[in-house]
């Protein structure tokens, strides 16, 4: 495999020959892998269209390292160079060939005092020696429209030769150089390894030594085989050049490693020793990881303590019977491989395949399948018709809590259509026997066993493979096992139980500017048309605003925004359209374009346009016509481009759980990781009935970044244990994890049922102290058309541990998103549109999953009904707004009663204090800040102890009026009846009124201010001017100290020299006249 960088460009680079220019050239390290590109003489905006090769081991961990370009001006006539800028880039943002797209990079410094500016464009990805795809082609006319950087579709056409190995020092390398249709041919050129010193005219250059100041997790996705195709031509003549070639010393780095499902961050990061906290009260008695005793003591009604989150008590982390030796035996073994969650004992039986059985006497043949049998547990395997050695591999599972016998039957048996199946044999284990494996140990290997007869007096004709073992929940076999407690679940049902991982599909933002459209004919040739412009991808429909002026050459210049999924399957389709009448558009051009045509970019560098020729709607269905179509068509201006600097929204703004833009270049190392172990549920409430009497069959799911998770389907329990642990990458800690409880209903035949919420529980990562350990019981709140209701609990253990500190401190001060949404934002109901069609193109796309994750629940873990108008949300929104003013409220009250002497100890200190910060005005700002940090001191003492819950009270859920629920759960658009729709209607104008009032008096105060100056009232202005100039001359020849004195004086006066009456401002400002008057 090879690593090709290809270098494009640099732009404004810092002139270095002493005459405003510099001859740059780029030099690219990788794992002491020297290539540099060719000098370019004279120029601060330098093209170079160069490929460097490196050979890249994909075996290795590359996850620590990083590639270093730098640029630098050649000296002449005396030999030498300077530093121009470097860069560096982690190797965990490599993709592979056909992903890549130009980035542009800020040169750095290499010292503090280094003059260093400009930037370099590069193309960094991984590729192989297998064919490339060829795209479509593309009009020469249409080639020479575009920069040197833009990615071309063409396949390349070059070839290599094999150079002297006496051109250079060590081993021999083959340059190889790819010449595009373009003027000018792109270079390159593979690297030679410099892992020794070598001596120049000019002398030894020793590089400077390699750092990495962090730890980096290892780069998924490095291992892609992708390559373009090289063929044999002559190298491109260029100079020889000798390059500097120096000793690489790699300092001692903290290794990293991803770990597996279910291994704990301080096993995978045995380098890093991070002290874990076990939340427990002032009053526990210390103890181990596995004995979590509860630490908080609930106060207040029965109501307050059921909608609060609990500790709990539980068993965290491994323990394996009698050392993991034997299963029926006593004894402990403890390890960490699942250390949030309670273990939990499975017998694991794996059938392969059978061979040699006997056929029938009738049939010749016969139609096996395999029954397991433990005491009163069967689980079997589906018939194979007419097949003497038939194959399986399936593996059942029996929860050791449920085993009522110490012998375990296999039997193997004969399908029949009528009467009773027939016998073939039997294998029989001891419990006592069944071998163990503890994990991380290899799968244990199945084994042949000769079947024997009924009675067990003698082995029969046939043989089945198989193999049975101890495990727990960490087995990679059980998510796909049958498991003994889901006997009752048939058909589909089956794949519908299974815990699953899913991942969101990637989504790209897909930005369409119609520029303008040339020779758009109409049907009627006696008018002119009024046209606009349609794009559809898949569902999606968005059109422009009609052309002002009626013309056949059209000039929009208008963006529509799409999303789009990858792997692409829906096309783009624009069409040109002549607006007739309101109800009627006619579609005058149509043309259809493949998502892969289009240019991907990461940042805001303009794209190039293109004309594109239209095809008349319905026009063209027999050759005849398609050639006399070609011969006059009509053409549009488009620029199309997938954004990759975006972060795609498919969630409320308000729980984030992932801000990385779509392109993987430009994601940044993870901070931390986070561990969840789903524990189970408790007091579930039944959900449906099932044989006359209530049932509920519950799973969770957990949504954070692009991953989610389900668990395996409980049946038929109030009182779920799932014990499943997962863990996610944390790029930034002000994101939310989403974990929602369901009943499930496809265990049947019934496909149009939808699975019902239970509850959801919301956990804000920057509440979670790091390191920490937290055992909770989680309140399952739903809101119902009567009222709030408690669904049960949810059991969660959550860990969150932080690679560096110093990256999350640094988090803190960055955008929240990504630089994109910044330098191009869209508007308010472009973000609602698109975070909707995006949430639709995810729900899709994981209903498509097996199991499915299904719409309803999809839209449940995403909100998506959050912005719909509820009058209960409306009153809590107010009372936050006003708890946030309470404070500034209380300290009016509190300075009020200071001025009118309420308290004389405190309005005397206030009089002091207030006399030393005239004397002294510079101590102003350090006694605010000082003051906070006192506060802050002190409020930590109340700091939360639990991480934080859906609060009724907050949610203004206790108190809400059953007709504003009925409101608040009613369809869109309604289904009431019109007498309820008018008395809704009514009282929504009433409050809509109050809001109008309040915003009609913010408005005359703003007009009152405004008409100080504007002499609509000449007396008021007149006064107004003449105080302006007398307080200027006052305040020229007054010091500012005398001035804030006597104010402050006056204001803190003693009541007694005080009037009940408004002061002269007031009564001023309240006479200025406002343009309420001149309101209708």
């Amino acid at each position: 495999m090879k690593l090709v960088v290809e270098v494009i460009d640099a732009h404004d680079l810092m002139p270095k020959d002493g005459e405003g220019s510099a001859s740059p050239f780029v030099e690219v390290d990788f794992e002491n892998q020297l290539s540099r590109t060719r000098t370019v003489p004279k120029n601060l905006n330098p093209t170079w269209n160069h490929k460097l090769l490196f050979q890249f081991d994909s075996t290795k961990p590359y996850h620590h390292q990083s590639i270093e370009v730098s640029v630098y001006h050649e000296r002449r006539p005396v030999p030498g160079r300077s530093f121009l800028g470097r860069v560096r880039i982690p190797c965990s943002n490599l993709v592979k060939e056909g992903e890549e797209v130009y980035q542009t990079y800020p040169l750095e410094k290499k010292w503090f005092f280094s003059p260093v500016k400009g930037e370099i464009g590069l193309k960094v990805y991984i590729a192989s020696h297998s064919k490339p795809k060829i795209s479509p082609s593309i009009l020469i006319s249409e080639l020479e429209k575009l920069s040197p950087h833009t990615p071309l579709p063409q396949a390349p056409q070059s070839n290599t030769k094999n150079l002297s190995p006496t051109h250079f020092h060590g081993s021999p390398p083959s340059i190889t150089t790819e010449e595009t249709s373009e003027s000018e041919p792109k270079e390159v050129t593979t690297s030679f390894d410099t892992s020794e010193q070598v001596t120049e005219e000019s002398g030894i250059v020793n590089k400077e030594a390699k750092t990495n100041l962090a730890a980096r997790i290892q780069c998924s996705g490095s291992d892609t085989d992708l390559a373009p195709k090289q063929e044999k031509r002559e190298p491109v003549p260029e100079r020889a050049q000798q390059l500097h070639r120096h000793q690489v010393h790699q300092q001692p780095m903290i290794s990293i490693k991803r770990r597996q499902r279910g291994t704990p961050a301080a096993a995978a990061m045995q380098s890093v020793n991070f002290p874990q906290q076990v939340h427990r009260s002032s009053h526990d008695h210390p103890s181990t990881l596995g004995n979590i005793p509860s630490s908080l003591d609930h106060h207040g009604s029965l109501d307050d303590e059921d909608y609060n989150v609990k500790d709990t008590n539980l068993q965290l982390g491994e323990r394996w019977p009698n050392g993991g030796r034997g299963w029926m035996s006593g004894g402990e073994r403890f390890s960490s491989t699942y250390d949030l969650v309670e273990q939990m004992f499975y017998l694991y039986v794996r059938v392969v395949k059978a061979k040699d059985l006997p056929p029938g006497t009738l049939t010749s043949s016969c139609d096996p399948y395999v029954e397991v049998k433990l005491g009163n547990y069967k689980g079997r395997t589906k018939h194979i018709e007419k097949k003497l050695n038939p194959e399986w591999n399936q593996v059942f599972a029996f929860s050791k809590d449920r085993i009522q016998s110490s012998i375990l039957e296999v039997f193997v048996k004969d399908k029949e259509m009528l009467g009773r199946d027939d016998y073939l044999g039997r294998v029989i284990f001891d419990l006592n026997e069944v071998p163990t494996r503890v994990p991380p140990d290899s799968p244990l290997a199945p084994q042949w066993y000769r079947l024997e007869d009924r009675r067990g007096d003698g082995k029969v004709r046939g043989d089945i493979m198989l193999a049975v073992w101890m495990g727990t929940q960490a087995d990679e076999a059980f998510s796909d096992a049958w498991h003994a407690d889901a006997a009752s679940v048939y058909g589909e049902g089956v794949f519908n139980i299974r815990s699953k991982v899913y991942v969101s599909p990637k989504l790209w933002y897909l930005r369409v500017n119609a520029i303008e459209a040339q020779d758009v004919i109409p049907s009627d040739r006696n008018r002119l048309p009024e046209l606009f412009v349609k794009g559809q991808v898949g569902n999606q429909v968005l059109r422009t605003r009609i052309c002002p002026t009626r013309t056949t050459t059209p000039v929009w210049n208008e963006d529509l925004v799409f999303v789009a999924a990858e792997p692409f399957e829906e096309q783009l389709t624009i069409t040109v359209e002549d607006h007739l009448h309101p109800t009627k558009d006619e579609v005058l051009g149509k043309i259809t374009l493949p998502m892969t045509l289009f240019e991907k970019r990461l940042d805001h560098r303009p794209v190039h346009s293109r004309w594109f020729n239209l095809e008349k709607y319905g026009f063209g269905m027999l050759e005849a016509d398609r050639r006399k179509e070609l011969k006059f068509s009509s053409r549009i201006h488009l620029r199309i481009c997938l954004e990759g600097g975006y972060h795609v929204m498919d969630e409320s703004t308000m729980y984030m759980s992932d801000q990385r833009p779509t392109a993987r270049q430009l994601w940044k190392q993870p901070i931390g990781i986070l561990e969840v172990g789903i524990l189970g549920a408790q007091g579930l409430l039944p959900m449906k009935m099932k044989d006359s009497r209530g049932s509920t069959d519950a799973y969770c799911v957990a949504k954070y970044s692009q991953k989610w998770v389900r668990t395996r389907t409980i049946l038929d329990t109030f009182s779920p244990k799932w014990n499943e642990q997962y863990t996610w990458e944390v790029y930034d800690p002000c994101t939310v994890i989403t974990l929602g409880v369901f009943d499930n209903c496809h265990l049947g035949s019934n496909a149009a049922a939808r699975d019902s919420r239970i509850g959801k529980v919301r956990i804000r990562l920057s509440t979670l102290e790091a390191n920490r350990i937290y055992t909770h019981s989680y309140p399952l709140l739903v809101l119902h058309p009567h009222g709030v209701k408690k669904m049960g609990e949810l059991q969660l253990a959550v860990r969150f541990t932080t690679l560096s500190l110093a990256n999350i401190f640094h988090i803190y001060g960055q955008p929240l998103l990504p630089k994109m949404h910044y330098l191009h934002p869209f508007t308010v109901n472009q973000v609602d549109n698109l975070r909707y069609q995006a949430m639709n193109i995810v729900a899709t796309r994981l209903g498509r999953a097996e199991p499915p994750l299904r719409k309803e629940v999809v839209e449940y873990m995403l909100d998506v009904d959050s912005h719909m108008w509820s009058m209960r949300r409306s009153k809590a929104n107010f009372f936050r707004i006003m708890s946030l003013f309470s404070g500034m409220i209380t300290m009016g009250q509190w300075f009020n009663q200071v001025c009118h002497w309420k308290n004389p100890i405190s309005s005397v200190l206030v009089h002091i204090l207030f006399l030393i910060l005239i004397w002294y005005p510079e101590l102003m700002l350090p006694t605010l800040f000082l003051y906070m940090f006192f506060i802050g001191l002190w409020n930590y003492r109340f700091r939360p102890r639990n991480p934080p819950h859906m609060d009724t009270k907050l949610s203004w859920a206790e108190a809400v009026h059953p007709d504003e629920l009925d409101e608040e759960f009613d369809t869109f658009p309604t289904s009431r009846s019109h007498d309820v729709v008018r008395m809704r209607y009514d009282r929504l104008r009433s409050v809509a009124g109050r809001i109008q009032t309040v915003v009609g008096d913010i408005a005359t105060q703003g007009e009152r201010l405004q008409s100080l100056l504007s002499w609509r009232d000449t007396r008021a202005t007149s006064l107004f001017i003449v105080f302006s100039f007398c307080s200027a001359v006052v305040l020229y020849a007054t010091p500012p100290r005398v001035v804030a004195l006597v104010t402050g004086l006056y204001y803190l006066r003693h009541p007694r020299f005080r009037s009940k009456l408004p002061s002269v401002p007031s009564n001023f400002f309240k006479r200025l006249p406002a343009r309420t008057d001149s309101m209708l």
